[in-house]
């Protein structure tokens, strides 16, 4: 029998923002002990990939780590490789700073590990057609995406035993296939199933290769796997029966087989990711048809192979939280370039826009703009380590723009990209996003003075996977791929789920029967006036000094928003004029009630709380305060927000928590606070009412 090559490329990542506990439990159960066993197995021969914020990590808790790594490369055993440095998805930005992520990953090995990487890491092996002519300028010869990519192309299976080449625009790049069967078998399946596996791959395909790449964290992260690839010692025995068969088959880094093995064709892939990925991708009403065919062909690889979901890109669509997000690095991205273009500064100017530069990159790490098993879209945390990073690029960038000297700007123009216009206003304090078009609220509020954005919440929908709440159990089981595994961190929180009917922004105009209350509030049952709420207002005027928004709905309500800024020392301030004006033909009585959201990220910490007349609560809180004064404290950011809504009669308050499915299960997580001050009206014919709210942000001392 010729001898078979083994290819396995074992990528670790954690996402920007994620907290120091987090990343050592994943060192201590997965980094440290798989560089072990590599340490120990000189006949393992793999490629392995670390981003590039988890490198920087690594090199300063744990340089004995980088010690580690450097013997395995110099003795030739480890190919490292690499990608975008801060893990983005490469498509979803700009081509120059896509570049910018490659290189800047590429300095670094080369400087730490004396090797530059020939090949780079897809993050979440996200391909479109172009990619060939973004990677291969930057220097990369080759990457790994899954077999389903191919065989979306309509590649048999039996074809994936080798490399391919793309092209696009005369730039090409080999590409590697990942085999799904091994990323099932390894390790979940028995070390005799993978070499079966094998074995029977190397009959039908002598001197053929079989890859697989997958994350390092399946081998002591997941749930149950580090007892089951450590302690019991799965991995071991899986190096030991590879060496036992080393007669016939031989592992190999990703770069020696694309040196040595000529590709076997050309490969023109569709846009594509692995098969989990592209399903958690789509709509979910589409997810739920999607997931009931797979169920019906189930046993029909043959209709499976072109059975797909959708894309990443969907993601936008899906979420436009995380479009938000993802056109904000792209503002600044530009605003950068265009003062690149201009730039005469001096030192201490480039270094800043150095720092700038690297806090967009920061702010590309793609965890957080998409939800999956995986994603950190539900992760606040994430969220606010994306938002915060480019609140810090885009208010250093606009500074150096304007030298340093206080300024004050409003731009109109669709930045979202839903070809509706929006508002945006910048000052060296901060930065606030009008949408008209979404009841005349205000999407995003950046306290540029403390790199916070304040708003950073998350519409509460139905996901697919809600279904399965029911099906949940807590306690162990078999280990199992986390795509099979079905858990949760508590019971009943199927009882939990609530859906909003609008985005979560703020400064939305609430209008409702008066006898409602806080509970209806929070149980998202108020029967609030839907034009008035969500209805498209009109841009009656736009300055820099006040924004004054007109509802365009008709019908017997007539709004009126008047947004004015100010910074007062070391704070922002949004103020808000209401005027409501009643057209009806018998009296109403009705609640008005405008409505904030803020994220100040952790529920139970006692430096993070909601002031009420003195007395401190939890974020988590819930109740009505007849206060005409609310403070929510952010010691840990060092800011606070007072709210004052004079003749208020009372603050309605209420955690906003989703129900999400992680690695660990489902979870109920807090996506911030909702706070709503309340005025009772008694509406005659010809009503006019005003109110007045004032939102202000400053920095603790």
């Amino acid at each position: 029998m010729s001898r078979f090559n083994l290819v396995l490329l074992v990528h670790a990542h954690q996402p920007v923002g994620n907290f120091d506990g987090v990343v050592e439990h994943a060192y201590q159960k997965s980094y440290l002990p798989f560089v072990q066993l590599l340490l120990r197995h000189p006949f393992l021969r793999v490629g392995l990939h670390y981003s590039g914020g988890l490198l920087e990590w690594l090199e300063k808790a744990h340089p004995e780590y980088f010690k580690s790594l450097k013997t395995l490369v110099e003795r030739g055993q480890v190919e490292l490789l690499g990608g975008g440095f801060y893990e983005p998805i490469l498509i979803a930005i700009p081509r120059q700073d896509a570049r910018e992520q490659i290189e800047r990953l590429a300095d670094y090995i080369a400087l730490h590990f004396g090797q530059r990487p020939r090949g780079a890491w897809l993050a979440e092996r996200v391909w479109e057609p172009q990619l060939p002519s973004i990677l291969a300028p930057a220097g990369v010869e080759y990457t790994l995406v899954d077999d389903n990519h191919f065989l979306n192309a309509g590649f048999d299976p039996g074809q994936l035993f080798g490399t391919f080449v793309a092209e696009d625009q005369a730039h090409a790049v080999r590409l590697i296939p990942g085999l799904k069967s091994l990323r099932y078998l390894i390790p979940f399946r028995s070390t005799d199933d993978v070499v079966e596996f094998l074995r029977g791959a190397a009959r039908e395909h002598p001197g053929g290769i079989a890859a697989m790449g997958d994350d390092m964290e399946k081998f002591g992260v997941w749930p149950g796997t580090y007892d089951h690839c450590y302690v019991n010692g799965w991995l071991e025995r899986f190096v030991e029966a590879l060496e036992a068969n080393q007669n016939w088959l031989m592992t190999v880094p990703p770069g020696e087989i694309v040196s040595s093995h000529p590709a076997l064709g050309r490969a023109d892939l569709a846009t594509c990711s692995y098969a989990e990925m592209m399903e958690w991708s789509l709509p979910t009403s589409a997810r739920v048809r999607f997931q009931a065919l797979e169920k019906e062909f189930a046993s029909r690889e043959d209709v499976l192979a072109f059975l797909r979901g959708g894309f990443w890109r969907n993601f936008l669509t899906k979420y436009p939280e995380s479009n938000l997000m993802q056109k904000k690095s792209m503002l600044v991205s530009r605003k950068l370039r265009h003062l690149e273009t201009k730039f005469t500064g001096d030192a201490a100017s480039l270094k800043q826009l150095n720092e700038a530069k690297t806090d967009l990159l920061r702010g590309q790490s793609n965890d957080a703009y998409w939800h999956g098993i995986f994603g950190g879209l539900y992760a606040p945390h994430l969220r606010s380590a994306v938002w915060g990073a480019l609140v810090r690029a885009e208010a250093a960038i606009d500074s150096a723009s304007h030298r340093g000297a206080s300024f004050a700007g409003l731009d109109r123009f669709d930045f979202d990209f839903d070809s509706h216009e929006e508002i945006y206003f910048t000052t060296n304090r901060a930065a606030v996003l009008l949408s008209p078009k979404d009841g005349g609220t205000i999407a995003a509020i950046d306290f540029r003075s403390a790199g916070v954005a304040l708003i950073n919440s998350l519409m509460r929908r139905p996901e697919a996977y809600h279904a399965r709440l029911a099906q949940t159990n807590a306690g162990p089981g078999q280990v199992a791929s986390i795509h099979d595994q079905v858990r949760a961190k508590e019971p009943g929180l199927e009882k939990l789920l609530r859906y909003d009917r609008w985005a979560r922004h703020a400064f939305r105009l609430l209008v409702f029967p008066q006898q409602r209350t806080q509970e209806d509030y929070e149980n998202l049952r108020l029967g609030e006036n839907e034009a008035i709420a969500a209805g498209a207002f009109r841009i009656r005027e736009a300055t820099p000094a006040k924004v004054i928004l007109t509802s365009e709905t008709p019908g017997e309500w007539k709004v009126e928003k008047a947004f004015s800024f100010s910074s007062p020392k070391e704070s922002f301030r949004v103020a808000c004029d209401l005027k409501l004006s009643y057209t009806g033909k018998v009296p109403a009585k009705m609640d008005v009630g405008l409505e904030l959201i803020v994220n100040c990220l952790a529920p139970d910490a006692p430096d993070r709380y909601i002031e009420v007349a003195g007395k401190r609560n939890p974020l988590c809180w819930s109740g009505a305060a007849p206060a005409s004064q609310l403070r929510l404290v952010d010691e840990w950011q060092k800011i606070s927000v007072t709210v004052h809504a004079p003749k208020a009669r009372d603050y309605w308050v209420a955690p906003v928590e989703t129900i999400s499915e992680s690695e660990e299960g489902f979870e109920r997580i807090y996506q911030g606070s909702q706070v709503l001050a309340v005025w009772p009206v008694e509406f005659q014919p010809g009503h006019v009412w005003t109110g007045r709210l004032t939102f202000t942000v400053s920095l603790l001392r």
